[in-house]
């Protein structure tokens, strides 16, 4: 059995963890007070900020990171699971060196624009491909496109999963325990201020992991007169820490959404080139009707992609939908990627991700089992986490009714303190890079051990 773990001693170590930080970061603190005046919160956004100050990055190479007070640390964090090529990877530093004199920006496609969609055709199969500037433009473009191609208005998603900051899929995420509701019929709930409640309504949230409740409400919507114009999921793994679809899932899903007329949407904009050189596609072997990437599509510079059979992606070639952005296929962010797909992301270098994934997904599982923790580890292509749970999580209501918070913040400022750069307010998520070292996984399974035995002492 598991041991029961003392709550007086995790507010403790919290206590003291906190203390340290805050002493760990007084530049950031200054830099904070600084940036307040006239950026909003001191962010860029508001996934960047920390009470009582966010901290502040100076410079990346390789696997490391170095913060504004010089704090060096082995960086598992990666830009929200962005930089799997690591910092400054040379190859993709010289393709943006060798871009810039030629010219930044255009408007006007390039030759590069063309070998990345010719490559991505290749890698998910399927055949037409448009870009993006993010994540959030990749998802909201392939809903609309989804929308034209159906005639129709409704859009479901997995309840809890996060497809981005617009409107649409602004929903159904971050819900406390309490008020997650009937899995057969769940309320769709706004995340935030200023989204309008008739689009809330528009979108309709089903579990993930549970074929059968998708289906019985596409057919309650479709009775009522709105059925879906697409069911937009992450496949290869929910992103609350991990959770990967259980065998058989993706194939229902994907027959459901067929035999019913709904386009299929894989958001890969989280996994994708993470996981796999083909993403969930090649991973699992089920091929959706369109795919949404971004993150590590750029190497660093900001981009996007959709991906979609002929015949959903023919009302963007006959111009019923106007797919447009002012920067998309910008030529340094195609450059980058390019140089990404051909020189770093090999099938070697997966290879080299699944070998460290093994090395620190076993290592984690052997401190719990040494210390007797709640929790198991687990992981895909480059992602993984600790899940402090004693139950295996499905979907977001196993996620949320296990959910330790106070365990998860504690976990943040060990590894901050310790010198491992980790992704704030997850469950002990981690992203590797292809330049991580057996010596950079060994010191992540230290600390996690440090920890533990702080947590058991």
């Amino acid at each position: 059995m598991p041991v029961t773990l003392d709550r007086a001693r995790i507010s403790q170590l919290i206590e003291e963890q906190t203390a340290l930080l805050n002493e760990r970061t007084q530049k950031s603190k200054a830099m904070y007070g600084h940036a307040s005046e006239h950026l909003s919160g001191g962010v860029a956004s508001s996934y960047q900020g920390r009470d009582p100050w966010p901290i502040y990055i100076e410079s990346g190479a390789g696997d490391r990171i170095t913060d504004v007070d010089g704090n060096e640390y082995y960086d598992f964090h990666n830009g929200y699971g962005s930089m799997v090529q690591g910092h400054a990877h040379p190859a993709i530093g010289e393709a943006i060196a060798k871009r810039y004199p030629l010219g930044t920006h255009f408007g006007s496609a390039t030759e590069d624009c063309v070998f990345v969609a010719d490559e991505l055709a290749r890698r998910w199969g399927l055949p037409k491909w448009r870009f993006t500037n993010s994540g959030s433009e990749s998802t909201m473009d392939a809903i609309r496109i989804a929308r034209a191609y159906t005639g129709r208005d409704t859009v479901m998603k997995i309840f809890g999963s996060y497809h981005g900051h617009h409107d649409t899929v602004m929903v159904s995420i971050g819900v406390e325990y309490d008020k997650i509701g009937d899995r057969e019929n769940y309320e769709s709930l706004p995340y935030g201020g200023g989204i309008p409640q008739s689009v809330v309504d528009m979108t309709v949230a089903v579990p993930f992991n549970d074929a059968g409740a998708m289906e019985r409400r596409i057919e309650r919507l479709d009775a009522e007169g709105r059925k879906p114009a697409c069911v937009i999921m992450e496949a290869a793994m929910m992103n609350l820490g991990v959770v990967l679809p259980e065998p058989g899932y993706l194939e229902a899903v994907r027959e459901i959404t067929r035999k019913h007329g709904i386009v299929l949407i894989f958001d890969e904009v989280k996994t994708g080139l993470a996981i796999a050189a083909g993403g969930a596609t090649e991973k699992f072997g089920v091929t959706p009707d369109m795919v949404t990437l971004a993150k590590v599509l750029g190497g660093g510079m900001p981009s996007g992609a959709i991906g979609g059979t002929a015949e959903v992606m023919s009302v963007v070639e006959d111009h019923t939908v106007y797919q447009v952005g002012t920067y998309n296929g910008n030529p340094l962010s195609m450059a980058a990627a390019k140089a990404s797909l051909l020189e770093v992301l090999t099938p070697e270098a997966y290879d080299r991700l699944a070998e460290l994934n093994d090395k620190i997904v076993a290592g984690c599982q052997g401190v719990i089992d040494k210390y007797d923790l709640p929790g198991y580890a687990i992981g895909i292509g480059s992602k993984g986490c600790v899940t402090f749970s004693t139950e295996k999580i499905v979907d977001y209501e196993t996620f949320k009714e296990a959910q330790d918070a106070e365990l998860c913040d504690l976990a943040w400022l060990w590894n901050m303190n310790h010198g491992i750069f980790m992704t704030p307010g997850r469950e002990e998520e981690w992203t590797l890079s292809v330049v991580h070292t057996d010596a950079s996984v060994d010191a992540y399974i230290r600390v996690f051990d440090e920890l533990a035995a702080a947590l058991t002492a």
